[in-house]
């Protein structure tokens, strides 16, 4: 699973990539510091179930806190995109490529209001309307689909119809590297009525396609950045307002990134995506103060603290409907080594205990017999769909 961070440059994108990974990036305030794509782990959160087994868990990846589980997932921050990009402008078609692989986008807009469109300082005589910001990301990725559809469409739709193939089946393999799966194709040919003849429709009618096909294949997340500045929350809601469509989270990567640095340094201890922390260590009147401020422009003032978290979880969770399951016995919670619960996979919705099986092991999902709930003891067929927070042991001949 990818998540892509996306927006024009300058808006905190290698901001919000480090406060998630705390990989080192370089963060700068002018356009294009992100030249190659950065690649990282960031985490989903969720309670983990070892208090319910008065167990402390030993994660093999990612971590636990006070029985919070903290699971990995990847993420990718690309440069600045500007408008023009699908045509190749700023750093182009490079980056909208490097896109391929995602699953679900996060942009990320300045709220700030403080640069255009091509990510640089507004003078003081100079205004900008924010909306452009999500508009012209959302032309861009059209026409980036678009511009890889149309490449071969005319030939392809002929050959569909030639050789009466399935469309959605086709379409599916003939753009597998955008990851779109053939119900997703399904669904835009259902909400969007096109003509059945592929071969006959307009240019118009493909870019309907290519948007529909975008919005279902790369959902968005709007992160709406740098909320704690002057215009940052009459800005937040004028989005969430105007762009109905999307979630639009309130973010502060820049405070999220110092009460991280500040946790792995001991001097505080904070639990992503909590709205407090606890001071362990004599601080400067210097650290006092940005603490302070964070605490009193950020953590009391929005529900979801600095936001960075609720979206990687939004996406996760809530957008793409992901689900958190162990592998767990009743009698045995931990591993040949003796780690309790070191494992937690993160799975597409609709995943049965036989799916799960084959997860773990290829012989698990050819030798299934069943599978153990490891809280009711209560065995379950290969079909059982198995829902968020799932513990279970899987039985093989």
């Amino acid at each position: 699973m990818l998540i892509g961070l996306v927006g024009k440059p300058s808006v905190g994108k290698s901001t919000f990539f480090k406060a998630a990974t705390l990989a080192e990036v370089e963060i700068a305030s002018y356009p294009f510091t992100t030249i190659k794509a950065n690649h990282g782990v960031g985490y989903v959160k969720l309670d983990c179930i070892d208090k319910e087994f008065n167990a402390q868990c030993n994660p093999r990846t990612g971590f636990c806190i006070n029985h919070i589980r903290f699971v990995p997932i990847d993420l990718m921050d690309v440069a600045g995109l500007v408008p023009g990009a699908s045509e190749g402008k700023g750093l182009g078609n490079q980056f909208l490529d490097d896109l391929r692989e995602a699953n679900v986008f996060v942009q990320i807009v300045d709220c700030s209001g403080t640069t255009n469109a091509e990510g640089k300082l507004l003078n003081e005589n100079e205004s900008y309307d924010i909306f452009n910001d999500v508009i012209f990301l959302e032309n861009e990725l059209d026409k980036w689909y678009y511009n890889i559809l149309v490449k071969a469409w005319k030939t392809f739709a002929r050959k569909v119809e030639i050789e009466d193939i399935k469309f959605s089946e086709a379409v599916t393999k003939q753009f597998s590297g955008l990851k779109v799966k053939e119900e997703q194709v399904k669904n835009v040919l259902l909400k969007l009525n096109l003509p059945e003849r592929a071969s006959t429709w307009t240019d118009e009618q493909l870019m309907k396609f290519a948007n529909g096909l975008r919005k279902e294949s790369k959902p968005m997340i709007i992160a709406a950045n740098k909320v704690d500045s002057e215009k940052g929350e009459e800005n937040f809601l004028k989005i969430k307002n105007k762009f109905t469509d999307y979630l639009v989270v309130p973010c502060s990567a820049d405070g999220e990134l110092a009460l991280r640095q500040a946790a792995k340094t001991g001097l505080i201890e904070y639990i992503p995506g909590e709205r407090n922390f606890k001071i362990l260590k004599e601080l400067s009147e210097k650290q006092k103060s940005a603490l302070e401020k964070i605490k009193k422009n950020v953590l009391e003032k929005f529900e979801f603290g600095t936001g960075v978290q609720k979206v990687l979880n939004t996406g996760v969770f809530d957008i793409l409907k992901y689900i958190a399951v162990f592998p767990a016995s009743a009698n045995k919670l931990g591993d040949s080594k003796g780690n309790i619960l070191p494992d937690c996979f993160l799975m597409p919705p609709g995943t049965t205990a036989l799916d799960f099986a084959y997860n773990l092991h290829t012989d698990f999902g050819k030798n299934f017999i069943k599978a153990i709930d490891a809280r009711s003891k209560m065995a379950w067929g290969k079909e059982h769909k198995l829902k968020n927070r799932d513990a279970l042991e899987i039985v093989c001949r």
